[in-house]
């Protein structure tokens, strides 16, 4: 993909055009996963693990919504000892009551949507804030909005790899490779 050069005087757009677009392939990626499927195989475990398809979707709109706050707002504190969290955590990745896979589809595009809109609004990619308390953080450690853009390609490519394991174990089916 081209990056989409809103002035081309300005690095930073070029940067953050570039980056906006990685993630979007990635996004392609992961959504290339689930084509063809009906909700019955895109919630099927293929794996001991809790991982499906429909679930990493969600997981991921969860995470990009929350990355995106950070950016807006700083961090919230959360407590990882408690039982809310972890049970939060465990329902990112399955759908729950009646979250169905088009509405889970649905809510993946307009975050993308919203993501791309809000980065591109940012006067620059510097804006910081220290990364909240957590067990896999250094302390005092600080993003920016650059590095929260460059977590989140990481981890989408991260689940991404998820999803093509999931769907080749599912059907034989080789979405990325």
């Amino acid at each position: 993909m081209t990056a989409t050069i809103t002035h081309t005087n300005d690095r930073v757009d070029v940067e953050r055009e570039a980056l906006l677009d990685f993630l979007a392939q990635q996004r392609a990626f992961l959504l290339t996963t689930i084509e063809g499927l009906d909700q019955e195989q895109a919630t099927t475990r293929t794996t001991k693990s809790v991982l499906h398809l429909a679930g990493l979707v969600k997981h991921l709109s969860v995470v990009e919504r929350g990355w995106i706050r950070f950016i807006e707002e700083g961090p919230v504190e959360v407590d990882y000892e408690a039982q809310e969290t972890h049970d939060f955590h465990e329902n990112t990745f399955r759908l729950v009551g009646d979250e169905t896979l088009e509405g889970m589809l649905a809510d993946y595009a307009k975050g993308a949507e919203d993501t791309d809109k809000y980065v591109r609004s940012l006067p620059d990619l510097e804006i910081t804030h220290k990364l909240p308390a957590a067990p896999w953080f250094p302390e005092g450690t600080e993003w920016t909005a650059r590095d929260v853009l460059l977590h989140l390609i990481r981890e989408t490519a991260q689940h991404c790899g998820h999803a093509d394991i999931i769907r080749e174990s599912l059907d034989g089916q080789k979405t990325m490779g």
